[in-house]
């Protein structure tokens, strides 16, 4: 593996050939619809969905239900980093822009930065954080 990311009671794993591997409890969805192929650079995970990222910028999520809302709005390429929070996606464009989607119920999206110059993202459960080419969060 070169990478692994850990959700609730599941598990995702990025093998060096690109492939994504899941493994774990999949008593409420964790697993459903985990990516098949190659071309696989990064992934995250947390509660009971997951990401991960395609080698062309194109994000992929799958997983339970119950972690609120799909991330439908991930679907256009150009992304470079992911990270998962709970019931919520957020993505850095090759541009240095954060994009963040998924559930809001309890402001997830609420001051989602505006611009460029992000070089780095992070999620808590229910919060986000992106580092600025400055230095600054």
């Amino acid at each position: 593996f070169v990478a692994i990311a850990c959700g609730t009671y599941h598990n995702v794993g990025l093998r060096s050939d690109g492939t994504v591997v899941t493994w774990g409890d999949k008593s409420v969805g964790q697993r459903h619809g985990s990516p098949t192929g190659k071309g696989f650079v990064a992934i995250a995970c947390y509660a009971t969905r997951s990401a991960a990222l395609l080698n062309n910028g194109r994000v992929v999520t799958w997983g339970g239900d119950r972690d609120f809302a799909r991330d439908e709005t991930l679907s256009s390429a150009g992304y470079v980093a992911i990270a998962r929070g709970i019931g919520h996606t957020v993505a850095l464009r090759c541009d240095g822009r954060v994009v963040s989607c998924g559930n809001g119920s309890v402001g997830q999206h609420n001051d989602t930065p505006t611009g460029s110059g992000f070089v780095a993202i992070a999620c808590g459960g229910f919060h986000s954080v992106g580092l600025r080419d400055d230095g600054t969060v």
